[in-house]
C-alpha cells in the first residue's frame, strides 16, 4: 500500500458523497458529523485496547477501520490527501520534538490573535 492506493479509495468513497445515505455507510457518515466522529473515537479506542494487548490481528483490523474514517472524515470537510502528504513531508525534516516544540508555539501564538 502506498499513497496512491490512499488516494484511490479516497476517490473511491468521494463518489458516495451522491449516493443515497440509505444505501450508502459512507454517504451516511459524511452527512452525520456526530455519528462520524463518534465511530473515530470508537476505532481509535478498539486500536488503543489492541495494542496494549498486543493484539497484532486487531491492530491491523482496527487500524484499517480506522484509516477507512479518517478518509471519510477528510472528504466531509474538504480535506484532500495531498494536504496530509505536504504537512508530513513539511515534518520529516525535523526531529519529533523539534515539531512538536513548533507546533505548541504555533498554537499558542493563534490563541494570543484570537
Amino acid at each position: 500500500m502506498n499513497d496512491q492506493f490512499i488516494e484511490e479509495m479516497f476517490d473511491n468513497l468521494k463518489k458516495r458523497i451522491k449516493v443515497d445515505q440509505n444505501k450508502s455507510y459512507t454517504a451516511h457518515l459524511i452527512n452525520n458529523h456526530e455519528l462520524l466522529a463518534k465511530k473515530i473515537g470508537e476505532e481509535s479506542s478498539e486500536l488503543i485496547i489492541d495494542f496494549i494487548k498486543k493484539n497484532k490481528i486487531g491492530i491491523v483490523k482496527e487500524s484499517a477501520d480506522l484509516i477507512y474514517h479518517l478518509l471519510v472524515l477528510w472528504i466531509s470537510t474538504g480535506v484532500d490527501p495531498e494536504d496530509i502528504w505536504k504537512e508530513l513531508s513539511s515534518r520529516k525534516i525535523k526531529t519529533g520534538f523539534e515539531e512538536k516544540n513548533s507546533r505548541g508555539l504555533k498554537n499558542e501564538q493563534k490563541l494570543r490573535q484570537k
